[in-house]
């Protein structure tokens, strides 16, 4: 396909530019967004080819922005028509505003992942020949296997953005993912693990024996561990989290809170606090969108601005908050790439890309060596978190006991409570494993889901509210 995408429309760039430059005049920023999406998705389960998807989808959406106010308009018709109606609507936010169009950001000539598409290669059969073969793997590994699922997915975005000051930048992003759940049993008793990994790549890495048999052999280890775990005790303990994916909490508990717009509004739990002591000493925490070829990367984000490394909580002073032009324009800071959009009909906000901690001094061993009584978390389900008090809940979805500094039984149904710029208050140790998760990771926010990527080394938090199931 042509991934020009102003050529798609019927009216040449000229003219296109006029009527964006004229749609803008008085405003403070805004930019035309085109984009051409194409989507597939596959899911085995149980034995059998459940669904199957692939659609394509393009549009433009035009945005205004004076002072506070944003004007929008989108449209899945490419046409001058279509376009003129949209400057008529966004032009009404502009009314009696006489605004300075800001100045275009800067251009960046490093590519984080390739523009091949995903789709097509491998084949619709081979793709399902390999679901079909995850599975039969999985039956045959373990006779404890009563369901396996499997899914593939992949999509390839093109985006292109024109400023009123003819300022264009093109983007062209490939996605790739691949899930496998499985259930266990023995008698009345099922339980259930899972492992997904995926990237701004193609499917080349997936489809290797070695790849897959690894993420199905760890979905596997994971549910045989939930099938022998006892009932997680309840009350206030010494918590160690896993590398890698457990940095979600992170992202969830703290990460959405240093988010511009939220701190502009002050209604995050971390406004006013710039330069303030926030979490303990060591803790660094960054936002960082230039990891090539991960998940939550973007050579640039949906207002055209590079995307970067920003320290958010250097040494446990909050320095920083992660913005889009808006924000950043009106608490007079710098935008930072992270104004991002699910697709044309949606408005750019400040969101996440890949938000993780450093690493510190310790082991692992020395960490978990340290707990008398306490649980060790490896993995997270899902959690609920207040942006504005900071209170947060998650479950664990792989966690054990820790004994007298020693790995215990397997554990299900805790719940990790408490408060998120408390929470970071009470790391007293920091592993020397920072890990990045597998690639799998999608955030929600004022109902726009993207993909972002989490990481962390192994923590000590001391005495965290653990909500349990045992009697």
């Amino acid at each position: 396909m042509n991934t020009d995408l102003l050529t798609l429309f019927d009216a040449d760039e000229a003219k296109l530019r006029t009527i964006v430059a004229e749609a803008l005049s008085g405003a403070d920023d805004g930019e035309l967004f085109v984009e051409h999406v194409q989507a597939e998705s596959l899911t085995f389960d149980n034995g059998r080819m459940k669904g199957g998807s692939f659609n394509t989808e393009q549009g433009f959406g035009l945005r205004a922005v004076a002072g506070e106010a944003v004007g929008y308009a989108h449209a899945g018709d490419l046409s001058e028509a279509a376009l003129k109606r949209a400057a008529d609507a966004v032009r009404a936010v502009t009314s009696g505003y006489a605004g300075s169009y800001a100045a275009a950001p800067q251009r960046t000539n490093k590519m984080l992942y390739g523009d091949e598409n995903p789709i097509g290669a491998p084949t619709f059969e081979e793709k399902a020949t390999l679901l079909q073969q995850i599975d039969s793997y999985l039956r045959d590994k373990d006779d404890k296997v009563r369901q396996v699922t499997a899914s593939i997915a992949a999509s390839w975005q093109v985006v292109d953005i024109l400023r009123a000051d003819g300022h264009r930048v093109r983007d062209i992003r490939p996605m790739t993912r691949i899930n496998i759940s499985v259930v266990v049993g023995d008698g009345d008793r099922q339980e259930s693990g899972s492992f997904g990994t995926g990237g701004r790549i193609g499917f080349g890495d997936f489809v290797t024996q070695d790849n897959w048999h690894s993420g199905a052999d760890e979905a596997l280890r994971q549910a045989l561990v939930n099938l022998e775990a006892i009932d997680a005790p309840a009350g206030t303990m010494d918590v160690v989290l896993g590398s890698g994916w457990p940095g979600v909490m992170l992202h969830e508990a703290v990460g959405h809170g240093l988010e511009g717009d939220f701190n502009r509004k002050k209604t995050s739990a971390f406004a006013g606090l710039l330069g303030q002591m926030v979490a303990a000493p060591g803790v660094t925490v960054v936002d960082d969108g230039t990891i090539e070829n991960r998940r939550g990367s973007i050579t640039v984000d949906d207002e055209g601005t590079p995307s970067a490394y920003n320290v958010l909580i250097d040494n446990g002073k909050l320095v920083g908050y992660m913005q889009d032009r808006q924000n950043a324009r009106l608490m007079g800071m710098k935008a930072t790439g992270n104004g991002r959009r699910q697709g044309y009909a949606h408005t750019p906000m400040p969101r996440m890309t890949n938000t993780y901690m450093l690493g510190g001094d310790k082991t692992p061993e020395e960490i978990i060596a340290s707990v008398k009584k306490g649980i060790y978390a490896v993995s997270f389900g899902g959690g609920q978190v207040d942006i504005t008090s900071g209170k947060f809940v998650f479950g664990c979805t792989e966690a054990y006991l820790i004994e007298n500094g020693r790995i215990g039984a397997p554990i299900k149904g805790a719940m990790l409570i408490g408060n998120g710029p408390e929470a970071m208050k009470r790391v007293s140790m920091i592993g020397n494993d920072m890990k990045l998760d597998t690639g799998i990771g999608n955030c929600g926010k004022a109902g726009q889901w993207i993909p972002v990527g989490v990481g962390q080394p192994h923590l000590r938090m001391d005495q965290v509210t653990v909500g349990g199931t045992k009697a």
